[in-house]
């Protein structure tokens, strides 16, 4: 799909929320911002952001863009007959992966005729001809993959490691394991060991990571469901109401409450 269309079809602001496949959003004009996790992106001309599968995000408004907007499913990518795991080469598609991507001018030559004709095509067949469909959008996700840069350019591998799979675990358990001690476990670590690696990684302490993550599930919990205050802290694992309102509004500025009621104004 086309950016211009989309914003002619959904309501803009869209408030936190997540998708269960990947979405794929590429400029060839304008700019657009989103919050993909904790952490906010512009994007202009020749740049593209990736939000994986299951990962929080929100838009802003722009009405003034172009380019290609994209849903897809880890299936589009193996295929009928592929290798199951294809979609873990590309580290962008993974939740501790950097969504952001500047293509330098020849490579978002390529891109944009990939998705031009993934365009035409699936406007014409639609999805009856996966084949052709699967080949260009694996070309095109490679394109993508050839300039993409990691987060870390730290050479220690075995933190970078430790690390990323500390982030997926965060992602899996947030709403039962709120402790650095818990994941530590999980990762036959130190806990003292633990805290130094990811800090020295990620500029971020463990604990850090473990509540901005309970905060952004809060924050779809108050966009999509209409529990109390009170009833969405259990469902994050917290039985202190209050607690949970603190910390909330220790990341966010405004308690659960105001939070809901601005997007409701919005």
């Amino acid at each position: 799909m086309q950016v211009q269309d989309l914003i002619r079809l959904i309501r803009l602001p869209v408030p936190p929320t997540r998708a269960t496949t990947h979405t794929l959003i590429y400029l060839t004009s304008g700019e657009a911002n989103i919050t993909i996790g904790s952490r906010s992106y512009t994007i202009y001309r020749h740049e593209c952001v990736i939000v994986p599968a299951g990962q929080v995000y929100s838009f802003a408004r722009h009405d003034i863009n172009k380019g290609f907007l994209c849903n897809f499913h880890n299936d589009i990518i193996v295929g009928k007959s592929g290798t199951p795991d294809l979609w873990k080469r590309f580290e962008f598609l993974q939740v501790w992966g950097n969504p952001f991507i500047r293509l330098p001018k020849d490579c978002s030559a390529h891109v944009l005729q990939l998705f031009k004709r993934l365009y035409a095509h699936y406007n014409a067949h639609g999805l009856s001809r996966p084949g052709l469909i699967q080949a260009n959008f694996i070309a095109l996700l490679t394109e993508l993959h050839e300039v993409y840069k990691p987060l870390s350019d730290s050479r220690q591998t075995s933190a970078v490691t430790l690390t990323n799979k500390f982030k997926e675990l965060v992602f899996k358990h947030v709403r039962t394991k709120h402790l650095v001690t818990e994941y530590a476990a999980l990762l036959h670590v130190s806990p003292n060991h633990f805290n130094k690696l990811v800090k020295q990684i990620t500029g971020r302490s463990p604990i850090k990571w473990i509540d901005e993550a309970i905060v952004l599930e809060a924050k779809v919990l108050l966009h999509q469901t209409e529990l109390p205050v009170n009833g969405i802290a259990a469902e994050l694992g917290i039985s202190d109401a209050s607690y949970f309102s603190r910390l909330f509004k220790k990341y966010e500025g405004v308690t659960p409450l105001q939070f809901r009621q601005r997007i409701e104004k919005s």
